[in-house]
C-alpha cells in the first residue's frame, strides 16, 4: 500500500542562513478506476480511502445511484487501481472534460445541465454562531494538514456535528470520497451541511447538489459560474468562513437569525 505522506529532507534558507531540515510531504500518485474490467480514467490522488472515491466518483458522475448496483469494489494490492464491478453493464463516457480542480479533475457531467436535486423546504436553518462551530470542527479535523500541509480537507455535518470527514490533494476528490462514505457506510443525514477548505468551483458545487446539499461552505471563495449553480438548484453557498465571519452568496433564507439579532 501506498502511504498518504512520505518523509523528505530540504534546506531551509532564514535570515542569512541555511538549515537542514526534515519533514513529511503530502503524497500524489496516479490510481486508475477500472469499471467492470475495463479503464475508465486516471486520478491524481492522495492514497487513503480510494474505494470511497471511486464509488463517491461514480455516483457524482451519475453513473450509479446506490451501492445496491455494486457488487463488489477493492484495491490492488499495490495501491494503484481501484475495481468497481456493477451487476448490469454500463457504457464508459466517451468525453472527459478536464475541470479546474486541483491536480486536473475530470468529469463527464455537463455544468450547465440541471440536476435533479430536491431539498426538504428550505431546512436546515441553521444559526450563525452553528455555522462557525462547524468551521472550528473542520479545521480540528485536519490531521493530515497538520502533518504535511498542501492537501484538502472536506466534512459532511448533519447540522450539529462532523460525521464524516476526507483528506486529499484534490478537493474534488474529497467529494468524491464524501459521497463514497456515505453510500459505503449507508449514513444519510436528514439535514445535510457540507464544509471543505477548498475554492468551491462549478465542479465542486456540481457534486455539492448532486448529494442533495442544501448548504455548502468553504474557508475561501466561489467561482462566478459555481455562484450561478448555486442560485440555479437553491444552495446557499458561503465563503471565506472562519469562527465569527462568512459570505453568503446564494439563499441567504436558510441562516436564522435569534430574536436578538433581528
Amino acid at each position: 500500500m501506498i502511504p498518504p505522506q512520505k518523509a523528505i529532507h530540504y534546506d531551509k534558507y532564514e535570515f542569512r542562513k541555511w538549515e537542514p531540515q526534515d519533514a513529511h510531504t503530502i503524497v500524489e500518485t496516479p490510481v486508475s478506476l477500472t469499471v467492470n474490467a475495463q479503464v475508465w480514467l486516471t486520478f491524481m490522488c492522495t492514497p487513503i480511502e480510494l474505494e470511497a472515491m471511486a464509488v463517491g466518483f461514480l455516483f457524482n458522475e451519475g453513473i450509479i445511484e446506490s451501492m445496491e448496483e455494486v457488487e463488489d469494489v477493492r484495491l490492488c494490492e499495490h495501491g494503484d487501481n481501484v475495481d468497481v464491478w456493477l451487476n448490469r453493464n454500463v457504457e464508459q463516457p466517451t468525453s472527459w472534460r478536464r475541470t479546474s480542480g486541483c491536480t486536473g479533475g475530470v468529469t463527464a457531467v455537463d455544468a450547465l445541465a440541471r440536476l435533479d436535486v430536491s431539498f426538504d423546504g428550505d431546512q436546515p436553518q441553521v444559526q450563525p454562531e452553528t455555522i462557525g462551530h462547524l468551521v472550528e470542527q473542520l479545521f480540528n479535523a485536519q490531521t493530515l494538514y497538520r502533518a504535511t500541509g498542501g492537501v484538502h480537507t472536506s466534512a459532511l455535518s448533519d447540522g450539529n456535528e462532523i460525521i464524516l470527514v476526507a483528506e486529499d490533494i484534490g478537493r474534488h476528490n474529497t467529494l468524491d470520497k464524501i459521497a463514497g462514505l456515505c453510500l459505503m457506510k449507508n449514513i444519510q443525514p436528514q439535514t445535510r451541511i457540507l464544509l471543505t477548505t477548498g475554492r468551491v468551483s462549478s465542479e465542486m458545487l456540481q457534486k455539492a447538489a448532486r448529494m442533495n446539499v442544501p448548504i455548502l461552505i468553504s474557508r475561501t471563495s466561489p467561482s462566478s459560474l459555481s455562484i450561478e449553480m448555486a442560485e440555479r438548484y437553491g444552495i446557499t453557498l458561503i465563503g471565506y468562513a472562519r469562527r465569527h465571519r462568512f459570505n453568503v452568496y446564494t439563499d441567504s433564507q436558510r441562516i436564522k437569525l435569534t430574536d436578538a439579532q433581528d
